[in-house]
């Protein structure tokens, strides 16, 4: 029997692929990493926390507004949001421990699309470290001195 182009897809499971090209600076890669083999081992998809999570959330953030937990975990399309913290749900401060993480997580996604934009960036003004620069001599300077107060913070 011959199947469409458009069932053959359907057929085709499709891995979920979402990035930040944060250039390393920040923990969430290694995080993802950890999240996924743990989501993978334990069959657990939706109920571990990974990327597909920080996806749906800042979707939600681009629809509800920024730090409007409230809304983007009420909206039914965003209830994945909601799978990992069913099993918190009886303890009494569970709102409270949801919108800590979700504030937090939301930092780390901030922070890595805030670099992602300074490395685009840099690499459309193709920037280069200009040795002679006194911004660079002022960086060097400053190098010395953080690692002679570490050497000397015993005392």
């Amino acid at each position: 029997m011959d199947t469409s182009p458009l069932e053959k897809k359907k057929a085709t499971k499709q891995r979920f692929m979402f990035n930040i090209a944060d250039g390393g600076f920040t923990e969430l890669h290694s995080l993802w990493q950890n999240e996924e083999r743990a989501a993978t081992v334990t069959k657990k998809t939706f109920e571990i926390w990974h990327r597909r999570h920080d996806y749906w959330l800042l979707a939600g953030i681009i629809q509800h507004g920024y730090a409007r937990w409230q809304d983007v975990q009420s909206d039914v399309k965003y209830a994945i949001l909601n799978e990992p913290f069913k099993g918190e749900m009886s303890r009494g401060n569970f709102l409270e421990i949801k919108n800590k993480f979700l504030a937090r997580r939301f930092k780390l996604l901030e922070q890595a699309l805030v670099i992602e934009e300074q490395l685009r960036r840099a690499a459309y003004l193709n920037m280069s470290e200009d040795p002679a620069h006194p911004s660079m001599a002022l960086n060097t300077r400053f190098s010395e001195v953080e690692c002679l107060a570490e050497s000397h913070q015993h005392l």
